[in-house]
């Protein structure tokens, strides 16, 4: 499995308010995703770093979200670029259905 981080920073400070307005407006986007686990977006108490931590099945998976399209995007809902990093998950613990997962 993969987990993605993504962060940008917004050009000016948003309420958490207006924050959760924001996500809520793309989140049926990712809905049905080949390999997408999970997402969680994200919001730091600065107000301007916002973005999201994805659960992927394989790395070709979170590769096919983070085309030019998705990163024109990003930078036309929220006015900046997207960074995107990559982390190898051999082991996820989910409390939700108590099970340990690895690949």
């Amino acid at each position: 499995m993969i987990t993605t981080l993504t962060t940008f920073q917004l050009p000016r400070p948003i309420t958490r308010e207006e924050a959760k307005s924001i996500f809520l407006s793309t989140a049926p986007k990712y809905q049905g995703v080949p390999g997408l686990f999970r997402k969680a977006y994200v919001f730091a108490d600065d107000g301007r770093t916002v973005g999201g931590i994805y659960l992927w099945k394989t790395r070709a998976d979170a590769e096919a979200m983070y085309t030019d399209a998705w990163r024109a995007f990003v930078r036309e809902k929220y006015g900046t670029d997207a960074s995107v990093t990559y982390f190898d998950s051999p082991v996820v613990v989910d409390n939700v259905t108590h099970e340990i997962l690895s690949d």
